[in-house]
């Protein structure tokens, strides 16, 4: 029976282990650069989706499946990217019908007295 699948070579998992090390200390460094707040969200989640890849490709082996699975691997991200971008004009709204606090009764007759 002839194997049918190719063979591989088995990847250094030690250089992927030093590379997420060191991937998690530019996290942490990125949170005390001083910059805006967006970028570094930018910078935060653009780092761990690179995390998230190195995980998936070669502890998961995606890196040696068909090209299928990867796309079914992909698949939740990009409906959460959707599901943001959808969400954005919500979450930076201001509340225009919001009124300004009016002053107590007993405030003003204390400020008269």
């Amino acid at each position: 029976m002839a194997n049918v699948h190719a063979q591989h070579e088995e990847p250094n998992y030690m250089n992927i282990f030093w590379t997420l090390a060191v991937l998690t200390v530019i996290e942490v460094g990125v949170v005390y650069v001083p910059a805006s707040r967006l970028l570094i969200g930018f910078l935060l989640v653009a780092l761990a989706c690179t995390k998230a890849t190195l995980v998936a490709m070669y502890f998961m082996h995606l890196k040696f499946e068909r090209s299928t699975l990867g796309i079914i691997a992909l698949t939740p991200m990009l409906i959460c990217v959707f599901l943001i971008f959808m969400l954005l004009p919500d979450l930076t709204a201001h509340n225009k019908l919001h009124t300004p606090a009016v002053k107590t009764v007993a405030g003003e007759h204390a400020a008269t007295h």
